[in-house]
Formats: C-alpha cells, sequence, structure tokens
C-alpha cells in the first residue's frame, strides 16, 4: 500500500486497524511477534490469500531485529566451521533482500588486514571459496591487496607490522526500516498487522474437538482494551521469548514446563564518528584474541564496532552491555586503528539478545559455537513455535514455517508466493541508483515513499541532522509510529547513531507526536533509555 492510498488523518492507523481486529471473524494465520521472522511470515502468507493478523507486543523490530551488525551476508565464519549449506543458503537470499528492498540494502565492500605473512593467502583462499559459492549472486571479485592498497581502503588503520589484506564483498541495510517495509508490505497484501499489541494468553477454542490452539488473548499496551482474536493456526515467532510463550500453552497440556528452546547470546555494537576510519569500507578482524571476529561497519553517517558473544539468561527488553564486553571492543579496536577509542568517543551502545537454538547441553556456557540455524516445532495442535536463524535468511525462513503449517494439516496448502522478487513498499523503480546505507541518513531511506514525505507539513523543518518534521508526521500516519521511542529508535535510528542527539530532539519529536495523535507521545521513559545507550559514567 503506498503513502497516497492511506488515510491523513491524525491517528487513524492504529484506530482502523483495532477496528478491524474487533470483527468476528476467524484468522487463517495469527503471527506472534514482529521481528524479522514474523514479519516475513505474515508477507508470505498474505501473499498466498491467507487471512492474516500480526500481533507485536512492542513495536516492529523492537528487540534484536533492530540490533543486528547492519550486515547482509553468507556468514564467513560459518564456512570457516565448515557449514556449507548455511553459507550457500545465506549468499542466495542476500542477493533477494537486495533486489526486493534496493533502497535499504546494498552491496558493501570489506577488507580483512593481514598482520602476519601467512593471512593473506589463508583467508584469500577461503574468501575465494565464498565467491565460488555465491555464484551468480556474488556481489563483487575477491582481491588480494598490497600494504599501500589496504591502507587506502581503510584510512585510519594501523600501519604498524601490516602486511596487506584481502577484498571482498557483503551487503549491508538498514534493519530496523527493512522491518517496517516488510510490516507495511503484509499490510498491502491484506494482512492486519498491530504494534503494541500484547498477546496475554493462548487457549483452545471451545468449538474445537481436536483442542487446538484458536483463541487468542490480546491487550492494547496503550489503553489497556482487551481483545479476542480466534485463528486456526497461530505462529510464535516472538525471537529469545518463544519459551515464554510456548510455557502458555505446554505447561497447561501438560503440567510442566516445555524444554527450553532458546540459549540467548548477547551482542553488543558501539558508535562512533566516521572520522575514526573515514572511508567506505568495512574491517574485518577474523580472530581476535579470544577467538571472536571484530567488525568495523560505516553505517548511516557514522562508524559502528561490534560485536560480542557473551551468554544471557534474564531476556530484558532493553539489556545493558556489561563493562567487559565494552572493554573489549575498545582494547580489540585499539590493536587496528592509529587513532585508540575511548568511551569519551562513543556515541551510542546499543545490545541485542540472539535467540540462539539451545543445545542439549553447554559445559562453559560459550555460544560462539552454537548453530546459528533456525528450528521450528509444532508445539501443540495450531501452535508452531519458529526461533533461530538471522536477517539474511528471513524470507526462506517464513517459507519452511508454511511449509511445516501445511505438513502439519494446520492450513491448506497453497502454492508458493513469489516472495523473492515482490518488491517491498519504497522499493524505487528497477535500474534507479540508490544512496549508499553508509551515507548520512536522510530521504533516500523512504526510497519510492520521499515524495509523500516531502508532501508532509514541515518538510523544510530540522529537528536534528537527518530528520525532519514532516518525516515525524509521516511515520505516525503511515508507518506505525506511536511513541518517541518508536520514531527516534526506528523510524529514524538518531538513538542508534548518537544518543545525546536523540534526547537534544525528543522534546519536539513528543510535541509532533501529539499533534498527530500518537498513542504516547511521552518524552520521559526516552530520557531515560537515552542514558543506558551511552558507556558507564556519562550524562546526557
Amino acid at each position: 500500500m503506498t503513502a497516497d492510498a492511506l488515510s491523513t488523518e491524525p491517528g487513524s492507523v492504529r484506530a482502523r486497524a483495532f477496528a478491524r481486529l474487533r470483527q468476528p471473524v476467524v484468522w487463517d494465520l495469527a503471527v506472534v511477534g514482529g521481528g524479522a521472522t514474523g514479519l516475513g511470515v505474515a508477507l508470505d502468507a498474505a501473499l498466498r490469500g491467507f487471512s492474516v493478523v500480526l500481533l507485536e507486543s512492542h513495536d516492529f523490530a523492537g528487540g534484536t531485529s533492530s540490533r543486528s551488525t547492519k550486515l547482509l551476508h553468507g556468514g564467513v565464519r560459518y564456512l570457516a566451521q565448515g557449514n556449507v549449506a548455511l553459507v550457500r543458503e545465506a549468499l542466495a537470499e542476500r542477493a533477494t533482500v537486495l533486489r526486493i528492498a534496493p533502497h535499504l540494502a546494498q552491496p558493501l565492500p570489506f577488507v580483512m588486514p593481514s598482520y602476519s605473512w601467512w593471512q593473506t593467502p589463508f583467508y584469500g583462499i577461503g574468501l575465494k571459496l565464498y565467491d565460488l559459492m555465491a555464484g551468480r549472486a556474488g556481489l563483487g571479485r575477491t582481491e588480494f591487496l598490497s600494504r599501500a592498497e589496504t591502507l587506502a581502503a581503510l584510512p585510519g588503520l594501523q600501519p604498524l607490522h601490516l602486511h596487506g589484506g584481502v577484498k571482498y564483498w557483503d551487503g549491508q541495510f538498514d534493519d530496523a526500516r527493512l522491518a517496517l517495509a516488510l510490516a507495511r508490505s503484509a499490510e498491502a497484501a491484506g494482512a492486519l498487522v498491530i504494534n503494541h499489541a500484547d498477546v496475554t494468553g493462548l487457549r483452545a477454542s471451545e468449538a474445537d474437538a481436536q483442542g487446538a490452539v484458536t483463541e487468542l488473548d490480546v491487550r492494547d499496551r496503550f489503553t489497556q482494551a482487551a481483545h479476542r482474536v480466534t485463528a486456526r493456526c497461530v505462529i510464535n515467532a516472538t525471537g529469545v521469548w518463544v519459551d515464554h510463550l510456548r510455557n502458555q500453552v505446554l505447561s497447561a497440556q501438560t503440567a510442566g514446563s516445555a524444554a527450553r528452546m532458546v540459549s540467548p547470546s548477547q551482542g553488543v555494537h558501539l558508535v562512533v564518528d566516521r572520522e575514526f576510519m573515514p572511508g567506505h569500507h568495512a574491517l574485518l578482524v577474523p580472530k581476535t584474541q579470544d577467538g571472536r571476529v571484530l567488525f568495523a561497519v560505516p553505517w548511516l553517517g557514522k562508524l559502528i564496532l561490534g560485536t560480542t558473544d557473551t551468554p544471557r539468561q534474564d531476556l530484558s527488553r532493553e539489556p545493558d552491555a556489561f563493562a567487559e564486553e565494552l572493554d573489549f571492543i575498545l582494547s580489540e579496536s585499539a590493536r587496528v586503528l592509529t587513532r585508540p577509542l575511548t568511551p569519551a568517543d562513543v556515541r551510542s551502545v546499543w545490545v541485542g539478545l540472539r535467540p540462539l537454538v539451545a543445545p542439549p547441553q553447554s559445559a562453559d556456557g560459550a555460544t560462539k559455537t552454537i548453530s546459528r540455524e533456525h528450528t521450528i516445532v509444532v508445539d501443540a495442535p495450531g501452535l508452531v513455535t519458529v526461533t533461530g536463524g538471522k536477517w539474511t535468511t528471513y524470507r526462506a525462513m517464513a517459507e519452511e514455517v508454511l511449509n511445516r503449517c501445511f505438513e502439519a494439516g494446520l492450513l491448506p496448502k497453497r502454492p508458493p508466493a513469489d516472495t523473492a522478487h515482490h518488491q517491498l513498499v519504497g522499493a524505487p523503480a528497477l535500474g534507479s541508483t540508490a544512496t549508499p546505507i553508509h551515507a548520512a541518513p536522510g530521504l533516500h531511506l523512504y526510497g519510492s515513499d520521499a515524495g509523500a514525505v516531502l508532501a508532509c507539513p514541515g518538510a523544510g523543518r530540522l529537528l536534528a541532522p537527518g530528520l525532519s518534521e514532516a518525516m515525524v508526521r509521516f511515520a505516525v500516519r503511515f508507518e506505525y509510529a506511536q511513541t518517541v521511542d518508536d520514531l527516534l529508535a526506528r523510524r529514524t535510528r538518531l538513538l542508534f547513531l548518537d544518543a545525546r542527539a536523540a534526547a537534544a530532539a525528543a522534546p519536539e519529536v513528543a510535541s509532533i507526536l501529539a499533534e498527530e495523535g500518537a498513542a504516547d507521545p511521552s518524552v520521559d521513559a526516552f530520557l531515560l533509555l537515552c542514558q543506558r545507550y551511552l558507556p558507564p559514567g556519562q550524562t546526557i
């Protein structure tokens, strides 16, 4: 659904959504969870002609799906682990995302520097294999770089003991805005998608003799209004929180809790100014002192550094970085950058919880060796749970989820939808030139909707770099934004780029949200959140 096809009445989007939710219908499919996986399932099912409702307890991509390293990749390190099937699938899916959302995903060159004579041939051979596996879906050929070429590609790189490097290609994207494009595309295909709608209970319908899970209790997080939703099949796509929803059903049936499916891993990212590495290539250190991978990636005018891989069990919606994780990223970056980073240089810190599939047992609690593949389980009649996986393969995961529903007899089998070629909302016309994702944020992230943004009041009034009054109004009218957090963390990425700048812009953003009829335009909670996006000891 294009922006000009939607009502511009303030607050109308959410009101219409709940009015539709209250209609006494039985949905073919209810998807719980508005991250990459759930949104992918909703779009695929809607394109096949199923009636679909998607319910997200907070905001679309509000959890893990907005906190990635912003890379669409086949997984170079998975190749080193021998997981050829996962790499091959991810490389094919990488090409798909680049094709259907070119305004939000583009190729990005990476350079792997060599500080030992053997590293260039050793890693270069592996990356050449990476190229071969990509085949026609490849983004560019791997090249061996001299010392001078490596320094030219990565200005700011430590030259001491540098021998050369290897250049290869992968993909980069804006994760939260891609999730938003999926939500709007699912809506355009006929699905009902609602954020800030919490599923508080699941039960078997009394009318279903087989006891299938068909009734969901839903609560509007803003009005506290309760709703009852009935569906023939429920997809549990709540990421690291899938076990909570599963246990609502399975414990009632078995008088006990189900086996844990998720072993969460915490990934931390730091954002600094581009002056520390001002080029247009990303840096990959394949093996840090503790065996992990370090990225330095240009993104939306800043530089992302990460990531960590630390077990965590508390499943906080806003997890904090551990002090040792911050120290790890700062110390490892100091080994490869000429200008060492300090906590004072950090503009923002964000933490994501990866929903890794729980192994039978893990002696040391380490998560970097746990499979990144996904798991799909038919938990009970009518309830299908999916977890694991990664952003790059969301589309293939969605297709597999629906196939499992067909196999279990929960939905009548229908031919596949061509989601591999279905352009997402906002995708510009084929052949048009997209502004690189590593450029500073602006209208290019809206793709073909840029004109509709400019048509909103306040197009010429900037509230912060890359953020206009018109963008705020467009976000409420067409992009489901209801809170300052929705707007400054995910419709625009200001909180992820610069927490202090986000705090400074928040009062004006809140005022515009209130004018537009947003459900919760309060600013106090967001200012407290901004503080958590800074290193310890720093204040807004």
